[in-house]
């Protein structure tokens, strides 16, 4: 869980918002950061306060019994080429046992141990999950979210996008899965989650955590059903639901969308103060419950 000990306020919540998807540089974040240091609190504990804590989102361990897992590489025939991306099951999946497929798809950092987690969870779960990084052709993630972020940029946002089309088809084929695939995506991944929902005939459901959402044209275009998360205080992606919700039910689409009070951009991420237990508890009882009524 995130660290409790020092709550930041919600206006450095909304600044490292801009921080952390490149509204604003890292000298223009600390400087405005400072001036709200007050009271006792000093810049370096608040910064401190405002970043990731992988240590204590460890909910299920890489060496858990009930779970096998591994990178491994993948084709990207449109993208990047080869990509690698982690692997990971219930541990009595085979042949005789397959599990419905879900891609996980990161944040605008890469490969995190965060995200590693969430495919760990969903194995937990009875699902076969594969977290693709789209970080790989620069080198992979880096081990720390700043550089990981500058890494990102430098791609191309649709080759990114074939990248992780590219493995659900790759998912499809593992012998360990049913053919059956979903996907589920934070942030940027979000925002790929419905992209792939309206670009991949062949993906059987898409659960975007806080994304933005595709064009009129694009929706259209969608034939997965879609559970939409996002939370109350997250104004910048909120700004485009009402467009893209307009779009869905002009298209006659299948969605739902739950909205989180109180809770911020990013609120499933438990290595951040902006975490919310109760929000994201919820929402991903009900992202398994989706799974398992449509990858079925």
């Amino acid at each position: 869980m995130a660290d409790e000990k020092t709550v930041p306020p919600q206006e450095a919540l909304d600044l490292y918002d801009k921080y952390a998807h490149g509204f604003i540089d890292r000298r223009t974040f600390l400087a405005r950061l400072g001036r709200m240091a007050v009271g006792g609190l000093t810049l370096a504990t608040l910064a401190n306060s405002l970043l990731p804590n992988y240590a204590l989102a460890e909910q299920v361990k890489p060496d858990d019994p009930r779970i096998k897992g591994n990178d491994t590489f993948y084709l990207s025939k449109l993208g990047a080429g080869y990509m690698k991306g982690f692997l990971v099951m219930p541990d009595d999946a085979g042949e005789n046992k397959q599990y419905p497929g879900v891609v996980v798809i990161h944040e605008n950092r890469g490969l995190n141990p965060y995200i590693r987690d969430v495919a760990r969870r969903l194995a937990i779960a009875g699902f076969v999950a594969f977290a693709p990084d789209a970080l790989w052709p620069l080198g992979g993630y880096p081990g720390n979210d700043d550089d990981g972020r500058a890494m990102q940029r430098k791609r191309n946002r649709d080759e990114m996008v074939e990248d992780f089309k590219a493995a659900v088809t790759h998912l499809e084929t593992v012998k360990q899965c049913t053919g059956n695939v979903g996907c589920v995506g934070f942030c940027f991944g979000g925002s790929m989650t419905n992209r792939l929902a309206a670009e991949l005939p062949s993906l059987k459901a898409a659960v975007p955590f806080y994304g933005s959402g595709v064009s009129a044209e694009q929706a259209a275009n969608i034939q997965a059903p879609l559970l939409i998360h996002l939370g109350e205080l997250d104004k910048r992606v909120n700004a485009g639901w009402p467009d893209y919700e307009a779009a869905l039910k002009a298209n006659n689409k299948a969605y739902e969308m739950h909205m989180y009070a109180g809770a911020n951009h990013g609120f499933h991420n438990d290595t951040t103060p902006r975490y919310d237990p109760k929000a994201a508890e919820l929402a991903w009882t009900r992202t398994i419950a989706f799974f398992k009524k449509h990858l079925s």
